[in-house]
C-alpha cells in the first residue's frame, strides 16, 4: 500500500470482500521491516500469503500479500534505518489532512505529514499523546484489507496505554470514538465504538506503569484456526514466544515476535469479529 513509508457499519460477514471500509475503522497493516526478504520467507509460511512487490522504484520493494488472492497486508522498508520493526495499525479516513489537524488539537504529534502513496492513496502517520504510533488511510485506488476476520487476514486492532482516560479525549476529538465497557473481555477493557459497530479495543498498560516508563502502542491481530499450532509453527521458522497461547473471553490469543523483532498477536478464528 504505502509505497514510501516514513462511522460505524454493520460487522462484514467473515471472511468476505471488504471492497471498502467506513471512515474510522481499522483498514490495513502493513510491516516497517529491514530485511524484506526475511519477512517475505516468514509470513507465507505462517500464514499461507503470497507476495507481490510492487515494480516502481520509488516503492522500495514494498511488498502487498494476498491470501487466496485478497490483499491482508503489506511490507516495506522503515523510513529511518534505526527504526525498529513494527506493524501499523491504518485506520480509514475520507480525509487525511483534516485528520491531521485534529491530531495536532488533541495533543498528538504528526511524524509524516500526508502525502499521496502514488495513485492508490493518500496517508500520514502519527502519534498519540502517550506515544502510540498509528497511521491513516484514505483510500484511492487501493481501499485497504480486501480480507477480514479470515485465517491469515487482520482481525483485531488493541490500542495498550498507560493512559486510557487520556486515549479516550484524544480518539473521540480524532475519530469520534466512543469508549464502552467490555467487562466482557476483561476488568479495565474497552471497546472503541464508531457509529454502529466496535471497531477496536484498549486495555491499560500492565501493571501501570507511568507513560514515561512504557509509552503506548498499537497491536495488531491476525485470525487463525488454530493458535496453539501456529504459535508452534513460528518458533520453528525463527520467531518467539512472548505471550504463551491461552483463552481469554475475546479468544485464545498469543503475542509473537518475527524473526527480526516486530511484535504480532494471533486470535483463534471464531472470536474474530464477534465483539
Amino acid at each position: 500500500m504505502p509505497a514510501g513509508r516514513p462511522t460505524g457499519t454493520p460487522p462484514q460477514p467473515r471472511g468476505a470482500d471488504v471492497s471498502t471500509v467506513a471512515a474510522g475503522t481499522p483498514c490495513w497493516t502493513d510491516l516497517a521491516t529491514p530485511d524484506l526478504d526475511a519477512a517475505r520467507r516468514f509470513y507465507p509460511e505462517l500464514f499461507g500469503w503470497t507476495g507481490r512487490i510492487a515494480p516502481e522504484p520509488e516503492a522500495a520493494g514494498y511488498t502487498t500479500f494476498r491470501r487466496d488472492g485478497r490483499a491482508v497486508a503489506g511490507a516495506g522498508p522503515p523510513a529511518d534505518p534505526d527504526q525498529v520493526p513494527v506493524w501499523s495499525t491504518y485506520v480509514a479516513t475520507d480525509d487525511a489532512d483534516l485528520v491531521t489537524t485534529r491530531v495536532e488539537a488533541a495533543g498528538g504529534q504528526v511524524l509524516v505529514a500526508p502525502f499521496d502513496v502514488l495513485d492508490a492513496g493518500r496517508m500520514a502517520v502519527f502519534t498519540d499523546p502517550a506515544g502510540a504510533v498509528f497511521s491513516v488511510w484514505q483510500p484511492m485506488r487501493m481501499p485497504g484489507a480486501e480480507l477480514r476476520d479470515a485465517p491469515g487476514a487482520m482481525c483485531w486492532n488493541e490500542l495498550v496505554s498507560p493512559d486510557p482516560e487520556g486515549a479516550v479525549l484524544f480518539y473521540e476529538l480524532v475519530f469520534g470514538w466512543h469508549p464502552q465497557e467490555q467487562s466482557s473481555a476483561g476488568p479495565g477493557y474497552t471497546g472503541w465504538r464508531c457509529g454502529t459497530r466496535i471497531v477496536a479495543g484498549m486495555l491499560p498498560t500492565p501493571g501501570g506503569d507511568p507513560p514515561t516508563d512504557r509509552p503506548a502502542y498499537w497491536s495488531v491481530f491476525f485470525a487463525v484456526a488454530d493458535v496453539d499450532a501456529t504459535a508452534a509453527r513460528a518458533t520453528t521458522l525463527g520467531g518467539t514466544i512472548l505471550t504463551p497461547p491461552r483463552d481469554t473471553l475475546l479468544g485464545r490469543r498469543t503475542t509473537l515476535r518475527d524473526p527480526q523483532g516486530a511484535r504480532f498477536s494471533l486470535l483463534q478464528t471464531g472470536a474474530a469479529g464477534q465483539r
